[in-house]
């Protein structure tokens, strides 16, 4: 068992212009001459959480963690526009080369994971290695399960799903539930948006963990963080997240060179096993490791725990690799 490190504080914040009237706010912890290292947050539009820094040996690595356009300090808040995965594909790199880093490991959860496997395929000369927790492929079922009254997770949490859903119940039959949302929070009054967004993050913190004294953000009760996860991550849902179908395991060969790590709670009702799956299947030099009795939230001390152990091993195995 490899338990979280204390929690640390940044030695440098910034916030980086990086075009299209957006500015995202950046931050670097632990040791400037460690490994570097970039994690990812998920969402859409979570936003950084302080705790991330406590998965990796602040001895060891340089931590570096920025919060993706519109959510957590970056501005301007929840923002559609100019908003899309490519955009932040071109931050991440915006920042590598801001940074004067030539190769840096990659870290994410959840949504995170995609935005770190896409940039990987992209430019895989950059990454040294990739760690992930709860896998996500961004293809239709992936979005099916997560969201449809048909798909996994409603079948599994019916009651919750009936909540989550019935702000929408009256609207119009030919769109979809995503749509629905999706009008509320472009054209909606803001107290109507504000109970659409706390139904959506309700919706998804019910079902990210086993064990109901786990919580990982509380989004609901924050109706500043709700806005944005709820508002980009149904942004991000109606357009597929701005890919194509099998995007990422269809160019998946590109990054065999690259040693990585995929770690997925066995219950995981967020993103679904078979994600993780698939994903090792595909991905010659991923290993797998699922984690019994856990669900998807990195908050379960059974997913934080691997996370740990994960980062410590890569690290020494980029040390003698280096050596």
């Amino acid at each position: 068992m490899s338990q979280l490190y204390p929690a640390i504080k940044t030695y440098q914040t910034e916030m980086l212009d990086v075009g299209d009237g957006h500015n995202i706010y950046l931050e670097q912890s632990g040791n400037p001459n460690g490994i570097p290292v970039l994690y990812l947050h998920g969402g859409p539009g979570a936003g950084l959480s302080p705790m991330y820094r406590s998965f990796f040996n602040p001895e060891l690595y340089r931590i570096i963690g920025f919060d993706q356009r519109g959510c957590g300090q970056s501005t301007p808040f929840a923002k559609l526009e100019h908003n899309t995965t490519s955009h932040i594909l071109e931050d991440i790199e915006q920042i590598r080369q801001h940074l004067g880093i030539d190769k840096w490991m990659l870290c994410g959860g959840s949504w995170g994971t995609t935005l770190a496997l896409l940039n990987a395929i992209d430019k895989p000369d950059t990454v040294s290695a990739i760690i992930l927790r709860g896998a996500f492929l961004a293809r239709e079922e992936d979005f099916s399960w997560f969201i449809d009254k048909s798909g996994g997770a409603a079948q599994i949490f019916p009651e919750h799903y009936e909540e989550f859903v019935e702000i929408v119940k009256d609207g119009p039959a030919e769109l979809s539930i995503v749509d629905r949302f999706y009008h509320i929070f472009r054209h909606g009054d803001e107290l109507t948006k504000m109970h659409a967004a706390k139904s959506w993050c309700m919706w998804e913190e019910r079902i990210s963990v086993l064990n109901s004294s786990i919580r990982e953000h509380d989004f609901h009760q924050n109706l500043h963080r709700a806005a944005s996860l709820a508002m980009l991550e149904c942004h991000y849902v109606k357009h597929n997240c701005f890919i194509r179908q099998n995007q990422i395991i269809d160019n998946i060969s590109k990054i065999d060179a690259i040693p990585g790590t995929i770690i997925h709670g066995r219950f995981d009702i967020v993103c679904k096993l078979e994600n993780a799956f698939t994903l090792s299947k595909a991905w010659r030099s991923g290993q797998l490791l699922i984690v019994p009795e856990a669900g998807h939230s990195a908050s379960d001390p059974k997913i934080s725990d691997a996370i740990c152990h994960a980062t410590n091993e890569m690290a020494t195995f980029l040390k003698e690799k280096k050596s």
